[in-house]
């Protein structure tokens, strides 16, 4: 009977080295999996900064250029209707004249 006690004993005693290895394990794997997580969140937020960081100088460069063209477009009229001024001020100012002279 003592043997059988004993032996009970034993197979109670590697089961819990048994569960007290597993435990440590699965706190160990769960280290593990949490440092690979940490390490890909912070590889997709740097990739994300990174392509943010691309579409807004992309943006701002767009955004450049057009206001650049813009500008351009302005002075071209700017200077067409300076050209323009100069060269029928004499008749505009006529008109106009004669326009407060028929009244």
């Amino acid at each position: 009977m003592n043997t059988v006690v004993k032996k009970l004993a034993d197979i109670e005693a590697t089961a819990e080295a048994i569960v007290e290895h597993a435990q440590t394990q699965k706190s160990e794997i769960e280290k593990k999996i949490q440092a690979q997580r940490d390490r890909f969140d912070a590889a997709i937020e740097d990739e994300t900064r990174k392509q943010l960081s691309k579409i807004r100088q992309d943006a701002d460069a767009k955004m450049e250029r057009i206001l650049s063209e813009q500008r351009e477009k302005n002075h071209s009229a700017i200077d067409n209707l300076k050209k323009e001024f100069e060269e029928n001020h004499t008749v505009y100012a006529r008109e106009i004249l004669e326009r407060i002279t028929e009244v």
